[in-house]
C-alpha cells in the first residue's frame, strides 16, 4: 500500500504512525504507572485494644511469661500465654502455625478485631514468621518482642557446629546463616499492618551479639538506654518490673513510643 504513495505524502505517513505510535505508549505506561504494585495491607485500628497472646522462647517454658500476662492483667488486659508444641524446641513455622490457631481462638472467643503478640526470644521470630507467613499481619495491633535474635545467635550456630545432636530444629534455624532468617530478613522486616517494638537487653549472653535483637522499622529499645544502670540479662526479661512496664507503655495509647532515660524513674517506680 505504501509503496503506491509519492516519497514525500509517504514519509508524512510513517510520521503520523510514529507520532500515534508514541501516543499508546505513553498512555499504557501512565496506566501501568497509576495502578499500585500490589494491595496494601490495612493498618490495624490502633485504638481499640484486643487480647494479648504471649509467646514463649526456645524451650518453650511458659514461667516467666506467666509473670508478665499476670501484669497485663492487672492492667485490664486480656493476657494468655501461648503453650507451643515439641517442648518449643521444635520447627519454628510449626510454632507459627501454633500462634495462627491461638490468634483466632483469641479473636472468636472475644469477639475483638485484633491481638496484641509479645514475644520472648525465640517467640519473636515465630510472632514474625506469623506475620509474615500466615496472615497475621492483618490480625495484630502490636508486636512487642523481648530480647529476640532477629538475625540469629552465635550460641545457636556454636550448638549447632560443635554438639549438633543437641541443637533441636528449633536451634538450628536460630543460628544466623539458617534458611529461616534468609527468607525473613531479604525483604521488609516489619510488613505493614501492626505497629513493631523490639525490646532488648545489652547484657545479653544467650542472643549474641545482643544488636541481632534490632528490627528494621521498629521502634529499637535497649533497656539500659531507659535505665542506664539496669542489669537485666536476658532470662529475666520477661520478669522484671522495669521492662514489664515497658511492655504495657508500649501495648496502651493509640501508637507505640520511642522510650528514653527521662522515662526511667516513672516506669521503673
Amino acid at each position: 500500500m505504501f509503496a503506491s504513495l509519492a516519497p514525500a505524502r509517504r514519509r508524512l505517513v510513517f510520521v503520523l504512525l510514529a507520532l500515534v505510535l508514541v501516543a499508546v505508549v505513553a498512555a499504557v505506561a501512565a496506566f501501568v504507572a497509576s495502578r499500585p504494585a500490589s494491595d496494601p495491607v490495612a493498618s490495624v485500628d490502633q485504638s481499640v485494644p484486643g487480647p494479648v497472646l504471649l509467646i514463649p522462647g526456645f524451650g518453650g517454658s511458659t514461667d516467666s511469661l506467666e509473670v508478665l500476662g499476670a501484669e497485663l492483667r492487672e492492667d485490664g488486659r486480656d493476657a494468655t500465654v501461648v503453650a507451643l508444641p515439641d517442648g518449643g524446641v521444635g520447627d519454628l513455622t510449626v510454632q507459627a502455625q501454633t500462634l495462627r490457631d491461638a490468634v483466632d481462638a483469641a479473636l472468636t472467643r472475644t469477639g475483638a478485631s485484633s491481638v496484641d503478640v509479645v514475644g520472648y526470644s525465640a517467640g519473636g521470630v515465630v510472632a514474625r514468621l506469623w506475620a509474615t507467613d500466615l496472615g497475621g499481619a492483618e490480625q495484630a495491633r502490636r508486636i512487642v518482642t523481648l530480647g529476640s535474635p532477629h538475625h540469629g545467635t552465635q550460641v545457636a550456630a556454636l550448638a549447632a557446629q560443635f554438639v549438633p545432636d543437641q541443637c533441636a530444629t528449633a536451634c538450628q534455624q536460630l543460628a544466623p546463616d539458617s534458611s529461616v532468617f534468609a527468607a525473613l530478613n531479604s525483604g521488609d522486616e516489619t510488613p505493614e499492618g501492626p505497629q513493631w517494638v523490639s525490646i532488648w537487653t545489652e547484657l545479653d549472653q544467650v542472643v549474641t551479639p545482643p544488636t541481632s535483637a534490632e528490627l528494621d522499622g521498629a521502634v529499637n529499645i535497649p533497656v539500659q538506654s531507659v535505665c542506664a544502670d539496669s542489669t537485666v540479662d536476658h532470662g529475666n526479661l520477661p520478669r522484671d518490673p522495669l521492662v514489664g512496664a515497658m511492655v504495657s507503655a508500649q501495648l496502651d495509647g493509640d501508637s507505640t513510643t520511642q522510650l528514653g532515660a527521662a522515662d526511667c524513674s516513672r516506669l521503673s517506680s
